[in-house]
C-alpha cells in the first residue's frame, strides 16, 4: 500500500476521527484509524463502538491497499509537519510516513484492516433532509442544558422527535428544559421518538459547515447522519425521556422584558461573588427595574440594577445563574423576555419577539 496525500487534507479528518475514538490503548484496533486506498480515494474510517465516521479525501494512489494505524500518534505527526504533500506507505506492519519537501521518516506499527469492526451498509437506508443551518441551530438552542447524571442515563441524550409537521428537540437535566421546534418540508416518513448522544452532535455543530443540507436517517436502535463527504451513525440512547410537555407552562401571568447584553453583563459581575456550590443569584422585579444580587459567605455582596419593561407587582426570585447565563449565549436577539407567575414555579426564557424555541427554569429556594 503506498500513497501520497495532502497533508492539511488528511489532517482535517484525522482530528475529527480523534473527537470520536475513546481509547488510547496503542493495542486496541479501537485506538486505530481505518485506510482503505483505490480509485483514487482514500477512506477514512473511525469508531468507539457507538458512534462511527465514515469519511474520503483525494490521494495519489500507487498501490491499493488498506490498513489500519494509531490515530493519536498519526496526528501528532502531521500536526508536527509543514502543509504539503506526505508519503504513506505500507511494507508488512510497518508504516512509513515521509513528507516530500522535508528529511524527516517516522515509522508506526499497523494493525490489520480485517480486524477493524465492519459498519453498516446505509445505501438502502431511507433519509430525510433539512438545512443544516437550522440542525446546527436546534442542537446549539439544547445541548447545554443535558443531564451529566450517569444514573438518569435517559436525559444525557436530547430527544429528537416528529410531530405534526415539525421536528423537535428537547433537553434537561431536571432543573432545566432547553426546546426547539423546525417546521419540517412534505413527505418526511414518520420515524419514533428517540434519544441522540450529545457525543456525536457536538461533533456536528463544531465540525459541520453552515451551507447545504444534512440527510438524516432513523433506523432500529440508530441514527445515521450525512453532510459534506462524511457519513455518521451513533447508537441510541435507550429508556424513556421525560414527558417535557407537563413542564412547560400552559401560560404565564406575569413578564418582564430586558434588553439581553444588558442583562448579560450584569450577571456577569453580580456572579464573581456568588456562592460556588449553589450559583444562586437574585432577580427582584419591580415596575421598571432589576435587581440582581448575590451573596458570598463571609466574602461579601454584589448588586446591580437595570431596567426593564415591566409594570406588575414587585418579586423577588431565586435562580442558578448558570441556566439564565448559558441559554443568553446562544439567543442572538437584542431583547429578553421572562415570564413567571410565582417565585417557586416555574419560569419561561425565550427571545422578543418570540421565536421558535423557549428555556424553561426552575428556581431555588431563597436561601
Amino acid at each position: 500500500m503506498k500513497f501520497t496525500f495532502d497533508r492539511d487534507a488528511l489532517l482535517k479528518e484525522i482530528s475529527i476521527a480523534q473527537e470520536i475514538i475513546s481509547t488510547k490503548n496503542a493495542l486496541s484496533i479501537l485506538s486505530n484509524v481505518y485506510f482503505k486506498a483505490e480509485n483514487g480515494t482514500l477512506t477514512i474510517r473511525a469508531t468507539d463502538t457507538k458512534i462511527n465516521l465514515e469519511t474520503e479525501i483525494p490521494v495519489d494512489i500507487v498501490e491499493p491497499g488498506s490498513t489500519t494505524v494509531l490515530c493519536e500518534k498519526l496526528l501528532n505527526i502531521l500536526n508536527s509537519l509543514p502543509s504539503g504533500d506526505i508519503e504513506f506507505k505500507q511494507e508488512d506492519i510497518n508504516i512509513f510516513i515521509k513528507p516530500i519537501s522535508k528529511k524527516a521518516n517516522f515509522k508506526l506499527k499497523s494493525i490489520a484492516s480485517d480486524k477493524f469492526p465492519e459498519f453498516t451498509s446505509n445505501n438502502s437506508i431511507p433519509y430525510f433532509e433539512i438545512s443544516i443551518s437550522e440542525f446546527k441551530k436546534m442542537i446549539n438552542q439544547t445541548v447545554f442544558a443535558v443531564s451529566d447524571d450517569q444514573t438518569r442515563y435517559f436525559m444525557n441524550g436530547i430527544l429528537f422527535e416528529k410531530k405534526d409537521e415539525n421536528l423537535i428537540m428537547v433537553a434537561t437535566d431536571g432543573r432545566r428544559l432547553a426546546y426547539i421546534a423546525k417546521p419540517l418540508a412534505q413527505g418526511i416518513n414518520e420515524f419514533p421518538q428517540v434519544i441522540i448522544p450529545v457525543k456525536v452532535l457536538n461533533i456536528i455543530l463544531k465540525r459541520a459547515s453552515s451551507e447545504g443540507n444534512i440527510f438524516i436517517s432513523v433506523l432500529d436502535k440508530t441514527i445515521f447522519f450525512k453532510f459534506g463527504n462524511y457519513e455518521f451513525s451513533s447508537v441510541l440512547i435507550e429508556g424513556a425521556f421525560p414527558n417535557y410537555q407537563r413542564v412547560i407552562p400552559e401560560h404565564q401571568e406575569f413578564s418582564f422584558e430586558i434588553d439581553k447584553n444588558e442583562l448579560s453583563e450584569a450577571l456577569r459581575r453580580v456572579a464573581l461573588l456568588v456562592e460556588k456550590k449553589s450559583n444562586r443569584v437574585y432577580f427582584e422585579i419591580t415596575p421598571g427595574s432589576l435587581i440582581i444580587s448575590s451573596q458570598e459567605s463571609e466574602i461579601g455582596v454584589a448588586k446591580e440594577e437595570i431596567a426593564c419593561r415591566y409594570d406588575g407587582e414587585g418579586i423577588k426570585i431565586a435562580l442558578n445563574y448558570i441556566y439564565i447565563d448559558e441559554p443568553l449565549k446562544v439567543i442572538d436577539s437584542e431583547r429578553i423576555c421572562i415570564e413567571f407567575t410565582e417565585k417557586m414555579r416555574a419560569i419561561t426564557l425565550r427571545p422578543e419577539p418570540a421565536e421558535d424555541f423557549f428555556h424553561i427554569i426552575m428556581p431555588m429556594q431563597m436561601e
